[in-house]
């Protein structure tokens, strides 16, 4: 079992930045995949960002503004945010895909607002 712990949500103005944090506990491994999801009101879940041990992937909505990265020491992934829209409001979820097995596991979510 994995769980995951989200982190850095809030209320930013159009063209601020978070930085937002996923911390990974119990049976998880450098090898598998870790992103981030989110789900605007009314619509459903989408990728924004994966990362894995040899590829990193960005929604073309937020490419060249959001970077991911992980800290594998601390089964860690981060995702920073700049640049952000009225549109980028959501609420983001941390994933972790078992590499041995295609595992999916989620964090419960952290809320960021971009408004004025």
């Amino acid at each position: 079992q994995v769980q995951l712990v989200e982190s850095g949500g809030g209320l930013v103005q159009p063209g601020g930045s978070l930085r937002l944090s996923c911390k990974a506990s119990g049976m998880s491994s450098s090898m598998d995949t870790m992103g981030w999801y989110r789900q605007a009101p009314g619509q459903q879940r989408g990728l924004v960002a994966t990362i894995s041990s040899s590829s990193i992937n960005y929604a073309d909505s937020v490419k060249g503004r959001f970077t991911i990265s992980r800290d594998n020491a601390n089964n860690a992934v981060y995702l920073q945010m700049n640049s952000l829209k009225p549109e980028d409001t959501a609420v983001y979820y941390c994933n972790l895909k078992t590499w041995a097995y295609g595992t999916h596991y989620w964090g419960k979510g952290t809320l960021v607002t971009v408004s004025s």
